[in-house]
């Protein structure tokens, strides 16, 4: 029998651990690595599914953080989480910019479109999450649609179902987000 395995690149988020047991309160295999696994390592290990973690990097920084743009064609679901939504708006054409301050704390996410990540939240629905950024998607790439924003976030939340890539700029994982067993699921 084949296990399906959720790959968690991490870029150095203190929450790290807590995406991998969320991923695996739902009774899914996940594993954690290091951003910088090869491409090749990847599509040897088949995941079913690809998340990239927030961390403490802008984007922008010299040296950041980065992997191959090719992850996201392979065919797999991709979720980019804070930094990871950041690096993955970055890479497939979209822009990233210092926020005018750096958000951290409880915020208020409105749903304006319930499908992808928000399947069973209605558009209006206001979610309780937890932000924790310096930087902040400023527009989403090409075929990309907002489907959730605050107010220091136009774009907290952009999806391509069609490529099966979900990005948000909270945290799910965490304890004051609610919802985000139903986000992350």
């Amino acid at each position: 029998m084949t296990r399906q395995t959720i790959l968690i690149l991490d870029f150095g988020s203190q929450y790290t651990q807590l995406i991998a047991r969320r991923v695996r309160e739902q009774a899914v295999y996940s594993e954690i690595h290091p951003f910088s696994l090869s491409l090749e390592r990847i599509r040897a290990m088949a995941p079913a599914g690809i998340i990239l973690s927030g961390g403490p990097s802008s984007c922008y920084d010299p040296g950041a953080p980065t992997i191959s743009p090719e992850v996201f064609d392979l065919g797999v679901p991709v979720l980019g989480i804070c930094y990871g939504a950041q690096l993955a708006a970055k890479l497939l054409g979209g822009d990233v910019r210092p926020a005018d301050k750096r958000e951290y704390g409880r915020a208020q996410v409105t749903v304006s479109r319930a499908e992808g990540l928000f399947h069973g939240m209605s558009p209006g629905d206001v979610l309780q999450v937890w932000m924790s950024h310096g930087d902040r998607v400023e527009a989403v790439p090409a075929g990309f649609g907002l489907i959730g924003d605050s107010d220091n976030s136009p774009a907290a939340a952009f999806s391509a179902p069609g490529r099966r890539i979900h990005c948000v700029q909270f945290h799910p994982e965490v304890v004051h987000t609610p919802r985000g067993a139903e986000i992350l699921c």
